[in-house]
């Protein structure tokens, strides 16, 4: 299986999306996120979510929009992309 060399994380989103969630006031569990996310139609639980973040999981662009909508944030921002490339 293909290993990513991307700091041994394999996602670039999963520690934005943390520092996002627990920003949030009121303070988003992970739980609430995988329920935000089930309702746009997106099949992840509270593991899901915790792979998500420590960078242990990939995530596809679909659910990269989902978070994306549900956080309330821009795609760049999920990427820790100061502003967007142009």
């Amino acid at each position: 299986m293909f290993k990513n060399k991307n700091h041994s994380s394999n996602n670039l989103c999963g520690s934005k999306v943390k520092e996002i969630r627990k920003t949030r006031l009121p303070k988003m569990s992970q739980r609430e996120l995988a329920d935000l996310l089930q309702l746009q139609g997106i099949d992840l639980d509270k593991n899901a979510v915790q792979r998500i973040e420590s960078g242990q999981r990939f995530v596809t662009d679909i659910e990269l929009l989902a978070l994306s909508k549900v956080l309330r944030v821009s795609l760049q921002e999920l990427l820790g992309e100061a502003s967007p490339r142009q």
